[in-house]
């Protein structure tokens, strides 16, 4: 095989590998690297290297192999909503803003995180439900032209 075919079919491997994702990568890693199943449990941990798992694009990481388990039996339980972007922002400007994986809520059994305190302070303050509805339609938009 010359070198030109090699090169070109070595590229559009890596392109198709590295497709974009929906969901918040910080360091290589969803959620900042942090166990989303720890959250469920209140007492939020960072995840190991260990213990991976693609979904949908990203890295997720888990604090055990029980916790990756859970992630792989039950993915669409655990991950973040709106890919883990911050819920308010989704909400009120339609945008994906980063999210701090130390300011959330678990509410309805759905995890939702925010790019600062302010962002689940407003969220609780101008009615969760209502938002919701609003970051849900948002979050169908770009959900939407990704898989076009």
């Amino acid at each position: 095989m010359n070198t030109f075919l090699f090169n070109t079919i070595f590229l559009l491997s890596f392109l198709s590998y590295g497709q974009k994702t929906d969901i918040y990568v910080k360091g290589g890693y969803a959620v900042t690297g942090y166990d989303v199943v720890s959250y469920f449990s209140h007492e939020v941990k960072k995840g190991d290297k260990n213990f991976q798992v693609p979904y949908e694009g990203a890295i997720f990481l888990f604090s055990s192999a029980a916790n990756a388990k859970l992630f792989k039996v039950n993915p669409k339980k655990y991950a973040p909503q709106y890919g883990g972007h911050c819920s308010y922002a989704m909400a009120v400007k339609g945008e994906k803003v980063s999210s701090d994986p130390n300011i959330y809520e678990i509410r309805d059994g759905k995890l939702h995180l925010f790019h600062r305190a302010e962002g689940l302070t407003n969220w609780k303050k101008e009615g969760p439900e209502k938002l919701r509805g609003k970051a849900d339609e948002n979050w169908a938009k770009f959900v939407k032209v990704a898989h076009n």
